[in-house]
């Protein structure tokens, strides 16, 4: 059975309980596949799996769609409850954010205000302010993230690592569509229509992501994505597996984003370099 808690003094008596290793996954709720793999990776390595349920008003820009992000707590429980959680931590605002909202936040450097970071200012500060909070309030062992959202990890991983926190940070592969659309809570926002012109990410993606040389990845790439009108291009960036430059040869990523209708999706592939082919 999953227990749902809402307070700091609940959780802090659920975690007194346990034995062993807390392994936590954080959500925004309106949980999907690629949440529950989440989950199973979660409860293949520990016995005690703690989800944490919010909408965190920081990480969200003036024009960005708080008011509107689905809220479906009653289902998300159904799905925890189904996937083993042990615990499912779900604060109000003013328990995440006593007193308002923070006047100390975390910066995310330099790395934060590349890709997503230019798109969404301040997207970021929120982002790590609200991880960093839950990996204190839910004494974390160890914690899972989605690779769809690649340079949310990488800050993350920097995060932990700069600040010495002592959590293991583990990335958990994109779950996609049969069709391979890479799973996401936005993704009900897409009507049919915008739904097929959206397919072009993930096909630039995995086209581009065939080749090994930069010019030839970005070229194919790109093409596919000019010739999708209903897409407009936010970027398309090729970089090294921490989001630095790409490398000459050797692990690297394929990054885009790009908005469908009204709707922002983001997406990325890991791929291989090689100098000279």
């Amino acid at each position: 059975m999953t227990d749902l808690i809402h307070t700091r003094k609940e959780l802090a008596s659920a975690l007194a309980a346990v034995p062993g290793e807390v392994a936590v996954v954080m959500t925004m709720g309106a949980l999907h596949e690629g949440h529950r793999t989440l989950m199973r990776a979660a409860r293949e390595r520990s016995a005690f799996v703690l989800v944490t349920i919010f909408v965190n008003p920081l990480q969200f820009g003036p024009n960005e769609d708080f008011d509107k992000y689905p809220r479906t707590l009653e289902a998300d429980l159904e799905a925890c409850a189904a996937e083993g959680v042990s615990v499912v931590f779900a604060p109000s605002r003013d328990e995440m954010y006593p007193g308002g909202a923070p006047s100390i936040t975390m910066n995310a450097g330099p790395l934060g205000e590349i890709l997503e970071g230019a798109s969404r200012p301040g997207h970021f500060a929120g982002m790590l302010t609200v991880v960093e909070k839950l990996l204190v309030l839910t004494r974390a062992d160890v914690a899972f993230f989605g690779e769809k959202d690649f340079q949310q990890l990488a800050l993350i991983r920097r995060m932990v690592h700069d600040l010495e926190l002592g959590v293991e940070i583990v990335g958990v592969p994109t779950v996609r569509e049969p069709d391979g659309l890479a799973l996401s809570s936005r993704n009900r926002y897409l009507s049919a229509e915008q739904r097929a012109a959206a397919l072009a990410l993930s096909r630039a993606l995995r086209e581009g992501a065939t080749h090994t040389d930069p010019d030839a990845v970005l070229a194919t790439a790109t093409k596919i994505l000019d010739d999708e009108p209903g897409v407009r291009v936010d970027y398309l960036a090729l970089t090294g597996p921490d989001l630095g430059a790409a490398p000459g040869e050797g692990p690297a990523r394929l990054l885009v984003a790009a908005r469908v209708g009204a709707t922002r999706l983001i997406d990325n592939v890991p791929l291989r370099l090689a100098k000279g082919r």
